[in-house]
């Protein structure tokens, strides 16, 4: 079901609850099938997770070293969880972490070259994946 079957051509916000309900479980149901997919495909194809190919997708992104912080905010998981990704990422020497000069409680998380060529390697597989799963889903017009 696309989003356009659920509520039309309507505003989200002259929604009744019923329709707001059916976009939350049409959301998770997507999120839910995304996850599952990229899972699979990232880990058979590069030996990523999906959280492990958002992090390094998030430093390429930005093309800087990013504190612990900032990635929580972008990647949404929680500190400690991220704290777990970036470690198994930097035991596969895909980053690196490094203090803060000016802040030494601030941590870095820089990509190292060979977490450039794995992120690149990825990038088609994630996007082929993330196109398929959001194929029928209609583009609001702007």
């Amino acid at each position: 079901m696309s989003l356009h079957e659920i509520y039309g051509s309507g505003n989200l916000r002259d929604m009744d609850e019923q329709l707001v309900v059916d976009t939350w479980h049409y959301v998770l149901g997507r999120h839910a099938k995304a996850m599952c997919a990229l899972e699979r495909e990232l880990g058979d194809r590069h030996g990523l997770g999906p959280s492990e190919f958002e992090v390094l997708d998030r430093i390429v992104h930005h093309d800087r070293k990013l504190r612990i912080q900032e990635l929580c905010e972008e990647v949404h998981l929680s500190q400690s969880a991220l704290s777990r990704v970036v470690a198994r990422l930097e035991k596969a020497s895909l980053v690196s972490r490094g203090v803060c000069d000016a802040d030494r409680r601030g941590v870095f998380v820089c990509i190292t070259d060979e977490g450039r060529s794995r992120h690149a390697e990825a990038l088609p597989t994630q996007r082929a994946v993330l196109t398929e799963i959001f194929a029928d889903t209609p583009i609001p017009a702007h």
